[in-house]
Formats: structure tokens, sequence, C-alpha cells
């Protein structure tokens, strides 16, 4: 059973009922303790098609009351807790810091995952690629994006594969009001001056 409370947009806590299984090395040991350990070693890392990116256990609550199985020596309890999970939405955006760079593009940390940027989706100008300096620079603007910079984009695409370590997600920045955060703002503050200045000839 699962019930599903939104965090923010892409966070959510899930809660959980499953069964954990507790060693018989363990059993002089706190048993919510034991049941954290062995639900973070089931859980955390793993990627569901469903729940996105499994992150963290929390609150769990395991009855006290277990059943044994002929042949194994464990017990195995009712446990129900909560799950926090990062699940990306298409045309959602987010904002990330740049976490490396390469000659196709930007890594952009998002939650738990590093998205692709990649070099035809991060501005309408020809890109270049300095190696040495460890940025990309637009041949028109002069506009500079290295590691460090935050950004804001659009994700694009998601693949979730289930199990653990894998899952890719795409992203652009060639929309209005995305790309580098000061370029944003430097967008933003172009438009209030043309706006005025329009508004100021208008009443002349």
């Amino acid at each position: 059973m699962s019930n599903i409370r939104e965090v923010n947009n892409t966070f959510n806590l899930v809660s959980i009922e499953d069964t954990v299984r507790i060693p018989p090395e363990k059993f002089n040991e706190p048993l919510e303790k034991v049941a954290l350990e062995q639900l973070k070693m089931k859980y955390v890392g793993v990627i569901d098609e469903e729940l996105g990116y499994l992150i963290a256990v929390t609150d769990v609550k395991v009855s006290p009351i277990g059943k044994i199985i002929p042949g194994d020596a464990a017990t195995y309890h009712k446990a129900v807790f909560s799950l926090l999970t990062f699940l990306p939405k298409i045309q959602e955006i987010v904002e990330g810091e740049v976490v490396e760079i390469a000659d196709f593009g930007a890594f952009i940390r998002i939650g738990p995952v590093d998205a692709l940027l990649h070099i035809s989706q991060l501005m309408d100008d020809f890109i270049s690629y300095d190696e040495k300096q460890g940025i990309l620079m637009g041949k028109e603007t002069k506009r500079k994006v290295s590691i460090g910079d935050k950004m804001r984009v659009r994700i694009t695409a998601v693949s979730m594969s289930k199990g653990a370590g894998f899952g890719k997600i795409g992203v652009t920045a060639r929309q209005p009001f995305l790309g580098k955060i000061e370029w944003i703002e430097e967008d933003l503050e172009k438009m209030k001056s043309e706006t005025e200045e329009r508004d100021k000839k208008s009443k002349e």
C-alpha cells in the first residue's frame, strides 16, 4: 500500500507498507534500528518507474510481533514507513548547479541526479568548448557556462530504468527566461529598461 504526499513539484513523501526481514545476528539490537537499516538497503538508490528515484527511508514503525519461515532463522515483521522520492516531470522548470562541462554539453545537478543540457539546447548561438578553461561559450553573445554556475532549465526527456543506478534526464535552456540565472536577470533588466524607454517616448 502506498500513499503519496507531494513535498514540492518533484519531491514526494510516499507512505509504504512492507515486510522487513530481521536477521538472527541482529536480534540483540533495537528492532526499529535494524528495520531501518534493512529497508535502506532494499530501497535507497533504486529507481522505480512510477515513484522515480528513491532517496531516503524515514518514520519507520515496525510490528514487534514477527513471523518465522521454515528453514530461515530470521523473523519477518510488518513495517510502515515513508519514502522520500524524486520524480522529474517533462516540461517542469527546475533550477540546478553545473557540475560537469564536456564538449557535448553540461551536466546540471537537479535533486539527487545530473541532467544533460546538450550543447544544442544551451542558447541560440554557436557554442565553442574551451577544455583548458572548462567552459562553453557563445560566439556572438560571449556568454559562458562553467562548473558552479546556477541554471534554470526545462525538463524535456525522462528515461527511467527499473532497478539501481540508471535513469536519464534531458533539459533545455533555449526558451525565454531559461538559462544561467545571471543571464535571466540581465534579460529582465533589459526588458524593463526598454519598456520604460517606450513609455517615456509615448508620453512625449
